[in-house]
């Protein structure tokens, strides 16, 4: 989905442009300078609107509203800080750790899986109040095989919080959140956290964030203190000290800046007011993006919550595009505001209590409960039984919901990504991004009599995740799962059994192979058995070859039979044997594609003659002319893309090649090489721990699917041997 900036400059600088018209009540020149967010109204989006002597019902609604999502390396303190928030704004009562060693475990980890990992899965939505503002919470998970987790909840935000380690600094799933982030347009501010660990130095983050993730930061805040002598926060903009007191640092007192720290704030004032300045028009995209905050384990958190208020945008002030399905997709821009026709997007499902639970994000119009909405991707008419909106895994009912909003509704049919409207327009959000599976499973569960809530469960977790799928292996009849990798694959075995209280055994994870033909070959088989009664008789008579490379197709049949040597009511079934023998090669028994198989001639009886007869024709016409065809077996291969510091180069590039792989890109980007690579998935397994081992840590890898290839001669003798024995063993 496409986003634009609706204003040139946001309303931080644009205050500061105005300064002669500021309010007589405005603190400082030094409050005006950075936004003094009373003053909202002087954002380049709401001048015009501003203008006018009647503002719209909905304005000061939307403008009091923030959709945010929080994201972050895993265990960088991510459901942390969203605990924290929950219980400032006076959401929750009391505080738990994540892992959960008080038995209760974090708020937003609403599944045991994920109170008893301390990682966060599901992207729980919860909303909270500060300072007469809404606020609109997607705490996404961390870990590298949920990301289609982390997409779809930025998908739905207008800002978002990075959370960086002060320890750990910039970390390789860092660099990933913050790409997804750029690629949705979302802006962002930094969050430095653990401040009062040991080793914690939010300099070398903030430096981190400059050469690593391309930020053109500077820090709003300076703490007092690091490790076990921080103390609190000195505000660079208000150039106010903050400290925290309390239990749990609930009371903030603003004080004068201590004597000993002058120097270095002011240092680091004129670094900011210097970032600010440097970039200038470009601020709506820069300055936005990247304003790390700092924090302790519990304190700071609402001085962060006063800077998502100030620095990051409203609804009104980011605009979507729509798709017009009548004008051939045609980009349209959705002004975001109540008054216009309803489109809303699914973009998140579960299984809740009552039945499955769809969350939606309103782009434009109003959601009211007992309307109908139309789903535009089905074309099905609905109504909306019940409204809520959710707080992790509790709920709250509601009448109605505007642009802007984030609610979910129950009873609603539907998949992930699909766009509802109220049928005046026909738009949809754009589909997201779905990466392809990459690993697969053979699972099966250990009683017979679990098997429906087995088929129950993967049903569900297909609907829930698009990454995920489930299949069939013919020949062996077990169910195999494929998904983004082997924490991905584990974690739903795990929830079949904790949810479903279904056990499974689950086979080694294994690559989806394919098979094909190199060259043209003739078939000609006469299936007959005529031993008394009903009999059997079909002759099919033609050549296979394979398709030219780069076809779309990867499988095509072609009647060329002049006459009627064989009844055209016979040829679908042909063409369904020929479709079924290409399901399993005699190689490995894995799919065979890139192939075109023409019929040419053959013969059938009047009264043996049957569909059946044809089809087994031509499965075993199939099977005799194959070997003949010059079969490869093809492997996928995964472009893989490294950044290793530059003294593992070496030792990191000697393994790539031991693997198989094809080094087609080197660069230098500051001390680390970014190795870019052809690898044999099949040759993958266990790669991140054998790179982390190479790179003493500090290597990190994305890996994203290619092309099938053909494997090379004695790796194919091996899978074939492999496969036989295999057999035989069965």
């Amino acid at each position: 989905m496409e986003r634009f900036r609706r204003f040139t400059v946001p309303r931080l600088l644009y205050t500061f442009y105005s300064t002669k018209t500021t309010p007589p009540n405005s603190r400082s020149p030094a409050a005006a300078f950075l936004g003094n967010f009373e003053v909202r109204h002087f954002s380049a989006g709401n001048v015009a609107r501003a203008k006018d002597d009647k503002e719209p019902w909905w304005k000061e609604s939307m403008e009091r509203l923030r959709n945010i999502g929080i994201s972050a390396h895993i265990d960088s303190g991510k459901t942390t800080l969203t605990e924290r928030i929950l219980y400032y704004t006076g959401r929750i009562h009391e505080i738990h750790e994540v892992r959960g060693k008080d038995g209760v475990g974090a708020k937003m980890d609403s599944m045991d899986l994920e109170r008893e990992k301390g990682i966060t899965i599901q992207s729980a939505a919860t909303y909270c109040t500060w300072k007469d503002y809404q606020i609109n919470i997607i705490d996404t998970p961390g870990h590298v095989d949920f990301t289609i987790e982390v997409e779809r909840a930025l998908r739905v935000l207008d800002g978002a919080i990075l959370v960086l380690c002060s320890v750990g600094g910039v970390q390789s799933q860092s660099i990933t959140v913050d790409r997804q982030m750029r690629r949705y347009e979302v802006p962002r501010l930094a969050f430095i956290n653990k401040l009062d660990r040991m080793g914690a130095d939010p300099w070398k983050v903030l430096n981190q964030a400059r050469s690593k993730l391309r930020h053109h930061s500077a820090a709003v805040q300076v703490p007092i203190g690091l490790e076990e002598n921080f103390q609190g926060l000195i505000d660079l903009v208000r150039l106010k000290a903050y400290y925290f007191h309390g239990s749990s640092g609930e009371k903030v007192v603003a004080e004068e800046i201590p004597a000993d720290m002058e120097a270095i704030v002011a240092e680091r004032r004129r670094e900011l007011i210097e970032t600010v300045s440097e970039v200038d028009d470009k601020l709506a995209e820069v300055f936005l993006n990247d304003e790390p905050i700092s924090s302790a384990d519990l304190e700071g958190v609402q001085t962060l919550l006063d800077g998502v208020l100030s620095y990051l945008p409203c609804p009104i002030e980011v605009s979507n595009c729509a798709l017009d399905q009548t004008k051939n997709e045609e980009k349209v821009m959705l002004p975001g505001t109540p008054d216009g026709p309803l489109v809303a997007l699914a973009f998140k499902l579960e299984e809740g209590r009552f039945g499955q639970l769809t969350y939606l994000r309103v782009y434009e119009g109003v959601i009211r409960k007992g309307d109908f909405m139309v789903n535009i991707n089905t074309g099905k008419k609905i109504k909306v039984p019940r409204l809520v909106r959710m707080h992790s895994d509790e709920m709250e009912d509601i009448q109605e919901a505007h642009a802007g909003q984030i609610v979910a509704v129950f009873g609603v049919d539907c998949a992930s990504g699909d766009t509802f409207t109220n049928g005046s327009v026909k738009y949809t959000m754009t589909s997201m991004n779905v990466p392809e599976p990459v690993m697969s499973l053979a699972v099966q569960p250990v009683s017979k009599d679990s098997g429906g809530q087995f088929s129950k469960a993967l049903n569900r977790f297909q609907r829930e995740d698009p990454t995920f799928r489930v299949g069939l292996d013919a020949e062996s009849g077990q169910t195999i799962i494929s998904g983004m990798g082997e924490l991905h694959l584990d974690i739903y075995v795990e929830r079949i059994r904790r949810e479903y209280k279904v056990d499974a055994t689950v086979g080694k994870p294994r690559v989806n192979f394919r098979e094909t033909i190199t060259q043209r070959a003739e078939f000609d088989y006469l299936h007959k058995k005529q031993s008394g009664g009903q009999g059997q008789y079909g002759r099919v008579c033609g050549y296979v070859e394979p398709l030219p490379p780069g076809s779309p197709i990867k499988f095509e049949f072609e009647n060329m039979i002049v006459g009627q040597a064989i009844p055209s009511n016979f040829i679908p079934a042909i063409e369904k044997g020929f479709k079924e023998a290409a399901n399993s090669g005699s190689l490995i028994g894995h799919p065979v594609e890139n192939i075109r198989i023409v019929l040419t001639d053959g013969a059938s009886h009047a009264v043996d003659s049957s569909e059946l007869a044809f089809k087994l024709a031509a499965i075993y016409a199939f099977r005799q002319c194959y070997n003949n065809a010059r079969p490869v077996i093809l492997e996928p291969v995964m472009l893989v893309e490294l950044k290793v510091p530059t003294e593992f180069q070496g030792t990191v590039a000697g393994d790539i090649n031991k693997r198989k792989g094809v080094i087609v890109g080197n660069d230098q980007d500051g001390d680390d090489s970014i190795i870019t690579a052809n690898v044999p998935l099949n040759n993958m397994f266990g790669y991140s721990t054998a790179l982390r081992s190479m790179t003493q840590g500090k290597g990190e890898f994305t890996m994203e699917y290619k092309e099938h290839s053909p494997v090379s001669q004695d790796v194919q003798m091996q899978l074939v041997n492999t496969h036989k024995a295999s057999k035989a063993a069965e």
